[in-house]
């Protein structure tokens, strides 16, 4: 099992990371519309914990955006990058799943995170950091809408309804991926349009609730875990 090391440079305090989110925050575009729905390549991207034994992993899917065929899967295993504090989620995160994108043969195209972008209290979720260090266009799709409010959109697939910040500000919106189910939460990342996000969502959620960039993902993830585990006992 090769664990993926910290760069050296990397944040180990709450004061440094909030200092590198407020340099990195400016670089977020959010004028560009982002790749066409239902095109090209788009990769899912997932991590899980054990924090008793030190380790994270993540997982990247590949899937047509066409078929939803999947292209190409990769793992990657790391040490816990930062202590957990809340709205810092993605300093745990980000060298492992750099790790994994790496390891992807047919490049990532499209990011879809398990998480937030702009719906984070300082605007740059994981979504936002991840589409910043790569360039890549990146959106977040959450099952829960952190800190912020919302009406509850129509009952049918492809009703939406804003995610609000305190000010008022659109931060994402809360997508009905299927009838009569609970939505999820769509913020942009990086390089893609809100509209755009939303589209590419549905795109994915073409038969349950979530996308199968995560549902994949997410699957591998846990698989990962259990063997990364098992090989650290």
């Amino acid at each position: 099992m090769k664990i993926t090391g910290i760069p050296a440079a990397w944040p180990d305090s709450e004061a440094a990371a909030l200092a590198v989110q407020d340099e990195l925050r400016g670089k977020v575009v959010l004028d560009e519309p982002g790749p066409a729905p239902g095109s090209g390549l788009v990769t899912g991207v997932d991590v899980a914990y054990d924090d008793e034994r030190d380790l994270v992993v993540a997982a990247a899917v590949v899937l047509d955006a066409a078929t939803l065929e999947v292209v190409e899967e990769a793992t990657a295993v790391g040490r816990v990058a930062f202590p957990y504090v809340p709205g810092l989620l993605a300093f745990r995160e980000i060298p492992t799943v750099l790790a994994v994108l790496e390891r992807l043969d047919s490049g990532p195209g499209m990011v879809i995170c398990d998480g937030y972008g702009l719906a984070h209290p300082r605007r740059f979720g994981l979504a936002s950091h991840l589409g910043v260090l790569t360039g890549l266009p990146v959106i977040g799709v959450a099952k829960n809408p952190f800190t912020f409010t919302y009406e509850q959109p129509g009952p049918r697939r492809g009703d939406s309804a804003p995610l609000l910040a305190d000010d008022g500000a659109e931060v994402g919106r809360a997508l009905r991926t299927q009838n009569g189910t609970k939505p999820v939460f769509v913020s942009v990342g990086h390089r893609v349009s809100l509209d755009g996000a939303c589209a590419h969502t549905l795109g994915l959620a073409r038969r349950y609730r979530l996308p199968e960039s995560t549902r994949h993902a997410d699957s591998l993830c846990r698989r990962a875990l259990k063997e990364a585990q098992q090989a650290s006992a």
